[in-house]
């Protein structure tokens, strides 16, 4: 009788949103996992008081998760949003729709997030969570992992290696290290940090603005973003640079600065609530990663801010870290479950996409805090917006097309930089032959 061939044994480093998903594609390949995780488990721990950011699912991540029976599951725990609204210093809000009527993202929880991913992986029988290991160090070509647990030093092996354990990820150090990977890694901290910011629900229990909205306050020294809760709350991020940060560690400077800046946002936090947070919490790095390779041989593969970590001014840091994991089993079909095969092929295709998004999130943080505000901006948004309409197929609006299809990054940023120059040089020609017609009224082209 022909001897069954044994599954194949997958470690995943990393216990957050993409490594919990990952556990799922890969146990419902029928690989045998282990999913290791640094910290406590998420279930049992309290959030993180003034560093959580509210997530938003757009439809990569959407159909990541439908790929794992988890899409219907995850829209349950949030709040669609349609567009953006757009807070003004003279306190007026202009709505900003996000794509076409009916679409919408899907504002989520972080940490509720994370539990219902992590619990759902569990819920395989060929899954198994190791929480409060650190990964000390990897011998790739081996497959072998050493972790730190209680005071003891543990080795295992697998197959393959899956680093999704975050930006500063052991994971990819090792490969860094690695005399044959030979990686180009480009690391940017940019001036700016954050800090979250709850928002209540009012005294009627009734959410304090309009609930399927994104709230934006922009200004040119700072960001104020909020998210809406299914408890009627919103969780707030506010971003400025790290230094505008330190003059406000006086609580009696808090308020003013406030009152000066977001008078609107000050009314509906609370100043008591407000200097509590500034006091008891210390502002957050933003950090951008690029890399190239994203694999080593068959042995091991970096996902998600491993891989790609991103500024979270496009909304496509989870959704980009979810399309991971599908990009990878679609290659893993493809190759029939031949890891060989598949690393190099999901290198090639992922590495310039998750280059272009991060480059697009950081240049949208300027867009965010000054550009929405003005109405060449805002025509510029209707004009794309009415050629998508007229000429779906071909005309193709950014955000739109980043949000609301897997159409690739890299030819999402491609087809839009075309139409920019379009749109920008008929414009010039438009303004020229105003500019023409009133200095000669009567000529040839008016009769």
């Amino acid at each position: 009788m022909a001897k069954t061939r044994e599954a194949k044994r997958v470690i995943i480093c990393g216990g957050g949103l993409v490594g919990s998903l990952n556990a799922c594609f890969m146990a419902k390949r029928e690989f045998q996992v282990d999913l290791y995780e640094r910290a406590a488990d998420v279930r049992t721990e309290q959030g993180e008081e003034g560093r959580s950011i509210n997530l938003t699912l757009a439809n990569r991540g959407r159909e990541a998760l439908k790929a794992v029976d988890l899409e219907q599951r995850v829209i349950a725990t949030g709040i669609h949003v349609h567009g953006r609204m757009v807070h003004c210093k003279d306190g007026t809000a202009k709505p900003m729709p996000y794509g076409k009527h009916g679409q919408s993202i899907i504002s989520l929880n972080r940490k509720r997030l994370n539990e219902e991913i992590l619990s759902a992986a569990e819920e395989y029988s060929n899954v198994r969570t190791h929480f409060n290991h650190k990964l000390i160090c990897c011998n790739l070509d081996k497959g072998e992992v050493t972790f730190l647990h209680e005071g003891r030093e543990l080795k295992r092996r697998a197959d393959v290696i899956i680093g999704n354990d975050g930006a500063y990820s052991a994971v990819r150090g090792m490969m860094m290290k690695h005399p044959d990977v030979n990686m180009d890694f480009q690391q940017e901290y940019i001036p700016h940090c954050y800090m979250q910011i709850d928002i209540p629900a009012n005294s009627h229990g009734e959410f304090a603005m309009a609930e399927n909205y994104i709230h934006v306050w922009p200004r040119e020294n700072l960001l104020l973003v909020a998210l809406p809760n299914p408890d009627r709350s919103f969780t707030a991020a506010l971003f400025m640079e790290c230094q505008l940060f330190h003059t406000l560690r006086d609580k009696d400077a808090i308020v003013p600065f406030f009152a000066n800046h977001l008078p609107d946002a000050l009314a509906l936090i609370g100043e008591d609530s407000l200097r509590k947070t500034f006091m008891n919490n210390i502002p957050s790095r933003l950090i951008s990663i690029k890399c190239n390779p994203h694999h080593y041989s068959s042995k091991s593969v970096i996902m998600g801010d491993a891989a790609h970590a991103m500024t979270p001014f496009y909304g496509q840091g989870m959704n980009c870290g979810f399309e991971d994991c599908l990009v990878l089993s679609e290659l893993l079909d493809e190759y029939h479950n031949d890891f060989d095969k598949a690393l190099p092929a999901y290198t090639e295709r992922r590495y310039k996409d998750t280059h272009a998004i991060v480059d697009l999130a950081m240049q949208n943080y300027d867009v965010l805090r000054s550009s929405v505000n003005s109405p060449v901006f805002r025509f510029h948004k209707k004009v794309d917006r009415v050629l998508h309409s007229w000429f779906p197929s071909t005309w193709t609006d950014l955000y739109i097309a980043v949000a609301f299809s897997r159409k690739r990054y890299q030819h999402c940023v491609e087809a839009c930089s075309l139409q920019d120059r379009i749109v920008t040089g008929t414009c010039i020609l438009l303004l020229f032959c105003i500019v023409i017609c009133a200095l000669f009224p009567v000529c040839a082209y008016c009769l």
